[in-house]
């Protein structure tokens, strides 16, 4: 079984966010003047043993590798920014990570390959929706720019592979222009260099009904997350008909009870071999997005509990046991394992202790 947890890795200031946001812009901004929007609403919410952290700083980066091992998390996916023509944002932790060698814990990369748009990371009253960074696809001289720039990480020990093949996950896999002729330049370079089956493509997605055209266009998995069941799933969208009508014509936050909601995070797909079930610990965007965020109420250790041993039930019988964690550090979201001043260690002990129930080392 191998948990991956997706890594967000704007916790350090950019010269770009510096000049859209003003200086020393990071994902701590809007955390931590999130305000608390009704009676027992979780806001802000307050990092513990991590502090607010600067990922500029390797002590850091290694403490977070320290509770992830422990805690029984296989890998981090780090989320990677490439827009085309060789511009990234953000790859300054993955990029020390590779030169320093630690911390000594296996990654792999997501691209977040959609424009950045200012609503994106600051949707509240006054923003003014804008692009910040338009997603490109300059074509196959870009293609091939971009694979030797991830080679380097591949061919790092700790990359993590499937079966031999080096996992690479895209975040908007039908976003992405010639997306046939991307995994078929890539799988080339990669059996040139050696390694004898190419990559392990993952799509990621909300929508279960875009799993098939996720396959089809060559991706060997597709990872569903299952946050936005409220839009997607038909049955979820009539039990929550009044909480959606509130919502749409009042001022005021989604709020979706958790442990309603949680039963919702999987579904018949993710039996099949090539979808990839989903643990989400939480989620509230309030930070990001005000009254109009989406909030999933009183997610504590015990309803988690739950929800982990169903996504665990869900591959035991399965020859592919990746899962998916998301996340571990999305702050902004409310979509975090790391410890807070509420909970401290318990989600990350409620997943190791499951981990050892279902036939892990203890």
């Amino acid at each position: 079984m191998k948990i991956i947890a997706y890594y967000l890795p704007q916790f350090h200031p950019i010269p770009e966010n510096n000049e859209w946001w003003g200086n020393g812009y990071t994902e701590w901004t809007n955390v931590g003047k999130a305000l608390k929007l009704y009676r027992g609403h979780y806001q802000p919410k307050v990092p513990a043993d991590l502090g607010y952290y600067d990922l500029r700083v390797p002590e850091v980066r290694k403490l977070q590798a320290k509770l992830a091992e422990e805690a029984g998390v296989s890998a981090f996916c780090y989320w990677h920014y490439w827009f085309g023509n060789g511009k990234q944002l953000l790859e300054m932790p993955i990029n020390e990570v590779l030169k320093t060698k630690e911390p000594d814990f296996p990654f792999c990369f997501g691209w977040a390959n959609e424009s950045w748009k200012a609503k994106t990371w600051n949707n509240i009253p006054g923003v003014v929706d804008r692009i910040l960074i338009k997603q490109e696809y300059p074509g196959e001289e870009d293609i091939i720019s971009h694979f030797d720039y991830v080679f380097e990480f591949v061919k790092d020990r700790r990359y993590i592979t499937h079966e031999g093949r080096p996992i690479f996950l895209i975040y908007k896999p039908l976003l992405l222009q010639n997306a046939k002729k991307f995994i078929h330049i890539w799988n080339k370079l990669l059996i040139s260099k050696g390694y004898k089956n190419g990559f392990y493509f993952v799509g990621h997605t909300l929508n279960s009904k875009e799993i098939d055209s996720i396959l089809e266009l060559g991706f060997d998995a597709v990872n569903i997350v299952r946050t936005g069941e409220h839009r997607y799933n038909l049955k979820v969208t009539l039990l929550l008909f009044y909480k959606l009508l509130i919502f749409k014509f009042f001022r005021g936050p989604l709020r979706i009870n958790y442990s309603f909601i949680s039963k919702f995070f999987l579904g018949k797909e993710e039996s099949r071999e090539e979808v990839l079930p989903t643990i989400i610990p939480n989620w509230d965007h309030t930070p990001r997005s005000g009254r109009n965020g989406v909030v999933f109420d009183g997610s504590s250790p015990d309803i988690f509990s739950k929800h982990v041993n169903a996504v665990f039930d869900c591959i035991k019988n399965k020859n592919n046991k990746i899962i998916f964690l998301k996340s571990w550090n999305e702050w902004g979201e409310g979509n975090y394992m790391e410890p807070d001043l509420k909970y401290g260690k318990a989600y990350l002990k409620v997943l190791k202790n499951m981990i050892y129930r279902n036939g892990g080392d203890k």
